[in-house]
């Protein structure tokens, strides 16, 4: 497999929904911080050829301690991110040297390789996908005092994860455009359908989730010891 890919490490979160003072990043799993499991699991993927981590300002040179005593060899570098994690997308976009990339949210430890070889695989076919589940429950949009508007299909309805990947010209233009238009929006991939660029789904695992409160925290360990070792 051609190594064309840079892998941006997104690891620049706090800690205020999972109500601990550490950043939920840096919290650990079995003994290993949430965004080294990210990092690893990419580290692996025969088609990465370098990985870019987005951590805080305060938090990078911890964060470069992590890896180099994790032995972590196709990280490139720790750069400091921004007030936003799109603003510390681009900062990492700057640092990326392959002509596809993709962005993984560091604190979605259970990303197997099978999965980002999905992404990976439609991001060369369409251009830009990004990994996503068929949702189970039943959506409804709510508006003022809580009244039910609509019930969207729930056939159409697909939760998005990370990683999402693009070509990395595009994602960085349509970046770009985003910063000069004071546009802030909830994923990579929001910024690349606002060039007019379709993106493609690829099906991924439900266990890729984002660790974001305590109680999935505690998801998290129960899946550590469902999985398959030959998958932690």
């Amino acid at each position: 497999m051609e190594r064309n890919l840079s892998v941006i490490v997104v690891a620049a979160g706090r800690g205020s929904r999972m109500g601990t003072k550490e950043s939920k990043q840096f919290l650990e799993l079995d003994g290993r911080p949430l965004f080294l499991r990210a990092i690893e699991a990419f580290g692996r993927f025969g088609a990465t050829a370098e990985i870019i981590v987005v951590t805080g300002e305060a938090d990078v040179e911890r964060c470069r301690r992590y890896i180099e005593e994790a032995d972590c060899p196709l990280v490139k570098t720790v750069v400091a991110g921004g007030k936003e994690r799109q603003h510390s997308v681009h900062e990492g976009l700057k640092a990326v040297s392959c002509p596809w990339v993709m962005v993984h949210d560091g604190v979605r430890p259970f990303i197997w390789e099978p999965d980002i070889e999905a992404c990976y695989d439609e991001m060369r076919r369409s251009g830009a996908a990004v990994l996503a589940v068929p949702v189970k429950d039943t959506i409804k949009t709510v508006g003022k005092g809580g009244l039910i508007v609509d019930t969207p299909d729930r056939s159409l309805l697909w939760a998005i994860q990370t990683p999402q990947g693009f070509r990395t010209e595009e994602l960085l233009r349509a970046h770009e455009r985003a910063a000069a238009e004071g546009f802030l929006g909830t994923d990579d991939s929001m910024l690349i359908e606002r060039q007019g660029i379709r993106v493609t789904v690829a099906r991924g695992d439900y266990t890729n989730i984002k660790i974001t409160t305590p109680e999935d925290l505690d998801y998290a360990e129960f899946l550590l010891r469902a999985k398959p070792k030959e998958r932690t």
